[in-house]
């Protein structure tokens, strides 16, 4: 019974964490943010709805610098001030708007908000058993090696949720008319936006590599046989 107390201790530290992420997520998404209101982006989001069917698509602005867009586990979608900042700008169209509207649309439809929520909770879990593990017989690096194998775990899961959610994104944006060109050409922009060069090795990081996220809505177009946009 003791060998299994740091595992039944990190499978409740797990359960805890998760509990108060979801409750500390929604407090600061709630006093944060207020419902998208711009007349452009509300028209898309409407084709977006009409496409899904279904009477609306939440979208609110969170009001923090960073260019990112987010879901939320409860089906809200958030785009930050920075992004729609950039947008009111000129930098980026209300159709590219719409493609990062599209693309977090697919985190909730296919449960990654809400299993990304289980799983940071079950890497912290995880991290603490590795830890306990290695550090016995690797005094000194054992915390280390944890945090770097947890690290590239999740790395891994994210990277192919991303994909996932390209894929539904680029689906809806076909079948709600806009098409898959904005999706594609805000991806060419986004590390000009986001002042983020992929410096961190592949297998680290937790989006995928811009060029084969490309590739990859090329490869779906010749799939489903939609023309590659001009």
């Amino acid at each position: 019974m003791l060998k299994l107390t740091p595992i039944l201790i990190a499978v409740l530290y797990g359960l805890a964490m998760y509990r108060f992420s979801v409750w500390r997520t929604k407090r600061v998404l709630d006093e944060r943010s207020t419902e998208l209101a711009d007349p452009r982006l509300t028209a898309l989001t409407r084709r977006l709805a009409e496409a899904l069917g279904v009477a609306r698509v939440p979208v609110h602005i969170y009001e923090i610098a960073p260019v990112n867009g987010l879901a939320a586990p409860d089906g809200r979608i958030f785009i930050t001030r920075g992004f729609f900042q950039k947008y009111t700008e000129g930098a980026v169209t209300a159709e590219e708007m719409a493609s990062v509207i599209a693309h977090e649309l697919g985190h909730v439809a296919l449960g990654h908000s809400r299993r990304r929520m289980i799983d940071f909770s079950g890497q912290n879990a995880i991290r603490v058993v590795l830890a306990t593990v290695l550090g016995r017989f690797l005094p000194g690096i054992g915390v280390y090696l944890a945090g770097l194998l947890t690290t590239m775990l999740a790395a891994r899961l994210s990277r192919q949720d991303e994909y996932e959610a390209d894929e539904y994104a680029s689906a809806l944006l076909v079948k709600a008319g806009i098409g898959t060109g904005p999706q594609k050409s805000l991806f060419e922009k986004l590390e000009g936006l986001t002042g983020i060069a992929g410096a961190a090795p592949a297998w680290l990081m937790s989006h995928p590599k811009t060029s084969d996220r490309i590739a990859a809505i090329a490869r779906n177009e010749k799939r489903w046989g939609v023309p590659a946009p001009l």
